[in-house]
């Protein structure tokens, strides 16, 4: 069993957003048993709460179901127990740096370095923004996610 992890800052826009869309292209690519997905946060601001709701209607419009997810924040054992921790910006790559064991730093990348079809290094956060920023969000991730099940999954 493979374990990836995606984190944000909030884990109510960006990391559930990629936790929903890599469960769904499992799930088309039959291999949903092979791969255990979670999301977190670096902060504990949305604590039990659901994604954000521009996300979840989002996600709605490509058929992906993100109603169970719950947020939460990162944990120390996530760094033993996850084999690929997948961060959305460079802000949250120093954040998990900064409290990762020395050892375990390896599994820590930016999850855009994975994308094949748009050169940004970052997913940004629409949190502050319109719609649009959720729909370019999952244009984002979906790419992402398509180039790491490559890559964990040839």
């Amino acid at each position: 069993m493979i374990k990836v992890l995606f984190v944000c800052m909030g884990n109510i826009c960006r990391s559930p957003t990629a936790e929903g869309v890599f469960r769904h292209l499992t799930i088309k690519n039959k291999v949903s048993e092979q791969v255990l997905i979670d999301s977190a946060g670096t902060h504990a601001y949305h604590i039990g709460e659901p994604p954000d709701s521009r996300s979840m209607t989002t996600a709605r419009s490509r058929n992906i179901d993100m109603s169970l997810q719950r947020a939460r924040k990162i944990s120390s054992e996530d760094f033993e127990n996850f084999d690929h921790i997948l961060v959305m910006d460079q802000s949250n790559l120093a954040d998990l740096l900064q409290i990762c064991p020395n050892h375990l730093q390896h599994k820590i990348e930016l999850f855009m370095s994975y994308a094949k079809n748009f050169n940004e290094t970052e997913v940004p956060d629409p949190y502050y923004g319109g719609n649009s920023g959720f729909d370019h969000v999952f244009d984002l991730v979906e790419d992402a996610s398509e180039g790491l099940l490559k890559k964990i999954l040839p």
